[in-house]
Formats: structure tokens, C-alpha cells, sequence
């Protein structure tokens, strides 16, 4: 089985990150959002992995290469960015002869039985309710049964709670190209994209039986404050992996805090809930509830609920900072 991870998007609601940072590559909680799907997939016994890349694509096969080089895996380039179903549609030719399939989104950090779904005999999409359905991909399920009657790309009007989480397993691989074959060629689109609920509504049309499976933790890294959220969830939850973190001897740390290697910090409480990435120096600062990327510099600032870059400067007091990679701020 092969899985396919499309990170091809912009990464729009976290700008200005974005911009110069990859949104898979944002870290939280001392591993970068990426790293935790791969690593998932290969608990599952999965190594064959497509990258669908566009936008800043260079960063993540260069961080994928690096990070994990006993991997099987193959780069597809989607050079224009018109939906999830059209990045899809781009890797054909990568899985096309596969008897299935895993699709797994790059900027969602999920936990669920992988190898239950891998063993499902059917196709089948991870889904967890959620109090908007409207923000998301939505399923309609048949009365009294396990099978999926419609799904719906951000519908105005829900008639389920039930969200599409970005993880989905198709068995029927020459249907499902066939259907975005002919929504591409149709132009059918929905938000004006071309998506993958789309292709798999089409499926379902012409016969597909496909059901769900229930994701027990999933975050849409997509915003700050989520991101922040999951950010404080994970260290919380694996708050004993983090005990060792080195000591600073000018400085407090209150766990759960995750330090990279190589950073400085010098008189200044740290904590809780704080990821820094490495090599970072940051010194007579307070700093809690945030994320700091690697290579930034923290000086006389009073830092809370902020997601700041790497090569970041900043100096001076502020309280809310969201500023993306190779920024400088003087507030002295």
C-alpha cells in the first residue's frame, strides 16, 4: 500500500508563517506537523509514500530526504494549486496499478487505528464530529447502516456533524482516477476547486460502498490559536518525554516544555507549555504558552499565545506576537 500526502497548499490561514515556512514544516511539540503522519504511517507498516509538493516544494523533499531516508519516497509536483482532487488527479501515474491507496492531508495531526483501517475491506473516511460542520468536508450517512450515502465539500446547510478529517483509504483506485478524470474535464468544482469529496460524491453515484472510520484526535493545524491548542495538548499529554530536557542555569523551566538541541537560554522562565525549535538563544525573557522556531533570537520580552518564526529577532516587551520566518522587531 502506498500513501499519499498532498502538501502542495499555500498554508493562507497562517500567514505571514507561510510565506517562507512550509505549514507541514511548522513545529509543535518538539516534532515538526509533517513528522507526524510519516512516523503514523510507518507504525502501520507503510514505506511507500507520494509527496504531492508545489509551493516551496523544495523544503519539504529536502526535509523528508534528511529526515527520513528509509523511506520509498516519490515527488509529484501539482504546478497549479486548484484543489485537494486536482493534486490527487496530478499523481495518477504514481498509483495508478496500486490495489489501494492511503491519503493522508500534511497539516493535520491525527491518532486513530491505522492498521484496523488498512484491514478495513472497503474503502473508508476518517471522520470525527465536530460543532461546525460548515468549516469542512461533511458526511451523509445511509439510516441504520455503516455506509456513507453523500459527501459534501463545506456545505452552507450541514445535515451531519460528521467531519471529513483528511484521512481517507480507496480501494477502488481505477474509479476514483476515472471520476476526477471526468470532474477536471466536466470542470465540476465546489468552493471553487476541484475536490476530492467531488470525485469520491461521483464514486459513490456509480456504485462505490464506502464507509467510516472514527478518528479519535485530529487537529486542523490551520490557525494559530489551534495551532497553539494542539501545541499545549501534545506536550501535556507526553509531558514525561520532556523531563529530561536539558537545564539552563540562569533560567526556569516549567513543564512540559520541548527544547531543540543547541539553544541558549539565559535569565528567563520558560513555560509551560512552549516548543522551541533548535538553536534559538533567548535570554531575560518570559516566554509560556507559545511556539519559536528554530535559529531566533528572544531578548527582554514577555511572550504569551504567540507562534513566532525561524530567524526571527525580537527585542523588547510585548505580550501577543504572530510573525513569520527572518523578521526582526525592535520594541526597546
Amino acid at each position: 500500500m502506498k500513501a499519499i500526502i498532498p502538501v502542495a497548499g499555500a498554508g493562507t490561514r497562517l500567514r505571514p508563517h507561510t510565506y517562507t515556512q512550509h505549514k507541514p514544516l511548522i513545529p509543535v511539540a518538539g516534532k515538526t506537523i509533517i513528522a507526524f503522519n510519516i512516523e503514523a504511517l510507518q507504525l502501520a507498516g507503510i514505506q511507500d509514500f507520494i509527496f504531492i509538493i508545489g509551493y516551496m516544494g523544495d523544503k519539504i523533499k529536502d526535509y523528508v530526504l534528511l529526515n527520513y531516508p528509509n523511506i520509498n519516497a516519490t515527488f509529484v509536483v501539482q504546478e497549479d494549486r486548484d484543489g485537494l482532487g486536482h493534486a490527487i488527479w496530478t499523481a495518477r501515474d504514481s498509483f495508478s496499478k496500486e490495489e489501494e491507496i492511503l491519503i493522508v492531508l500534511g497539516d493535520v495531526i491525527f491518532e486513530t487505528d491505522l492498521q484496523k483501517v488498512i484491514d478495513n475491506p472497503h474503502s473508508s473516511i476518517g471522520v470525527r464530529k465536530v460543532n461546525d460542520p460548515r468549516l469542512f468536508g461533511v458526511v451523509e450517512m445511509l439510516e441504520d447502516c455503516a455506509w456513507i450515502k453523500k459527501v459534501v465539500e463545506k456545505p452552507r446547510i450541514p445535515k451531519s456533524d460528521l467531519a471529513i478529517v483528511g484521512v481517507y483509504k480507496i480501494k477502488e483506485i481505477t474509479q476514483l482516477i476515472d471520476c476526477l478524470d471526468f470532474n477536471i474535464k466536466n470542470d465540476v468544482r465546489s468552493v471553487d476547486e476541484i475536490q476530492l469529496t467531488d470525485a469520491i460524491q461521483k464514486m459513490l453515484e456509480d456504485g462505490c460502498k464506502i464507509n467510516t472510520f472514527s478518528v479519535d484526535v485530529w487537529f486542523d493545524c490551520g490557525k494559530k490559536d489551534i495551532l497553539l491548542e494542539t501545541n499545549r495538548v501534545l506536550l501535556e499529554r507526553n509531558a514525561a518525554e520532556y523531563v529530561n530536557t536539558p537545564s539552563f542555569e540562569t533560567a526556569v523551566i516549567v513543564h512540559p516544555v520541548s527544547i531543540g538541541k543547541g539553544c541558549k537560554i539565559t535569565n528567563s522562565i520558560i513555560g509551560p507549555y512552549v516548543s522551541i525549535g533548535q538553536n534559538s538563544t533567548i535570554d531575560a525573557s518570559i516566554v509560556k504558552n507559545s511556539i519559536i522556531g528554530s535559529y531566533s533570537t528572544i531578548n527582554e520580552v514577555s511572550l504569551q499565545n504567540s507562534v513566532i518564526g525561524s530567524d526571527s529577532s525580537i527585542k523588547g516587551p510585548f505580550q501577543s506576537l504572530n510573525i513569520g520566518d527572518n523578521t526582526e522587531i525592535d520594541l526597546s
